[in-house]
This record gives structure tokens, sequence and C-alpha cells, in this order.
């Protein structure tokens, strides 16, 4: 069964005024990414056939060997508190 879009706001512009327009300067950027997020789950599903959303990864590591490794460490974490 179709869609009732008749209350449905449109409008009509020129490719010259595209995005002149500020309809979305007021969202935040969740609130951006909440609007193309049904739109995303889609064309994945498309592409592979399915949804599986990404879960948190738990083969990300790291190794730190020796006293050089750990200078470096440490050369790294001052530059991040900068």
């Amino acid at each position: 069964m179709p869609t009732d879009r008749s209350h449905w706001q449109t409008r009509k512009t020129t490719l010259a005024h595209e995005g002149e327009q500020d309809d979305l300067s007021h969202l935040s950027p969740s609130e951006r990414v909440a609007m193309v997020w049904q739109l995303t789950v889609q064309a994945w599903t498309f592409k592979d056939g399915q949804w599986n959303e990404p879960r948190l990864r738990r083969d990300v590591g790291r190794v730190i060997r020796g006293a050089k490794d750990l200078a470096d460490l440490d050369a790294l974490e001052s530059l991040d508190s900068d």
C-alpha cells in the first residue's frame, strides 16, 4: 500500500540556490546522524543482504616492550596532554 505523502512539506529550488537554506543548522550533530540512521541501515542491508550492527571490537591491543618503547610512550603521552 502506498504511503500518503500529501501532507509532506516540499520545496522547489534551483541547483544554483541549493544548500543556501539553513534548515538543519539548528540541529546537533547527533540529531543529524539520527536523521540518516535508518537510511544507513537500509543501504548496508541492500549492499550485504543483511544488517549486523558493528559490535565492540575485542581484538584491539597494544604491546609495549623494553625501556626504549616506554620512553616513546612517555613522549606520546606528554604530547597528548598538551
